[in-house]
């Protein structure tokens, strides 16, 4: 009777630890994902002013570089369209496209739609039928013209990221040198402007 019962203790034991067991394993794998989803890769432009002090490490212009980075759950192609809506922008079809097209050319997706604002008032003034938005290749001796505002805008984003980002303009202020050298500043003023509106969200 006594081995019996110091049988039925161990097996009764034994089954109460494996639960434990279990249990604490279950929870250590929900901890640990739960972990990982606070822990996502963040865009520069998503963190606070502390945060990005603390990223630049004395690198003065580490938090005006015009580049991004993708998140998980990215709210950015949404922003985009609302600030193109907002605006009554004829480009709110190809808000995803603007989206696209910086992160294949790896620029701050904000950077299209401030340009665009900054130079036509987001296509509400160009040249008639050119469907260029962004001011580039209009000058005196002609207007460069698209068939549509998709090839536009392929056109200028592989643009920006051959004459600007891979020569090192890396700021709206550097890149103001070269794509509206004859501004005081109030270009960059601009474009930075409407950057902000839609890193706010507003």
């Amino acid at each position: 009777m006594n081995r019996v019962m110091v049988i039925f203790s161990r097996v009764v034991f034994s089954t109460i630890l494996g639960v434990i067991l279990i249990g604490l394993a279950f929870w250590e794998i929900t901890v640990l994902k739960k972990y990982s989803e606070i822990n996502k890769t963040v865009a520069v432009s998503d963190l606070t002013v502390e945060s990005r002090a603390i990223v630049a490490e004395n690198e003065e212009i580490q938090d005006k570089v015009i580049f991004g980075k993708v998140t998980g759950e990215d709210a950015r192609p949404i922003i985009i369209e609302n600030f193109l809506k907002k605006y009554r922008s004829p480009l709110v079809p190809y808000a995803q496209m603007m989206f696209d097209l910086s992160v294949t050319y790896g620029f701050n997706p904000f950077l299209i739609p401030a340009i665009g604002m900054q130079e036509s008032n987001l296509c509400k003034n160009i040249p008639e039928g050119s469907y260029n938005c962004w001011g580039y290749g209009i000058h005196k001796n002609g207007t460069l013209k698209f068939e549509n505002y998709e090839i536009a805008l392929k056109s200028f984003a592989e643009y920006l990221k051959r004459e600007y980002i891979d020569k090192g303009y890396l700021t709206v202020e550097q890149i103001m040198k070269k794509y509206c050298p004859h501004s005081d500043g109030s270009w960059a003023f601009g474009v930075n402007h409407f950057i902000e509106e839609m890193e706010a969200g507003r």
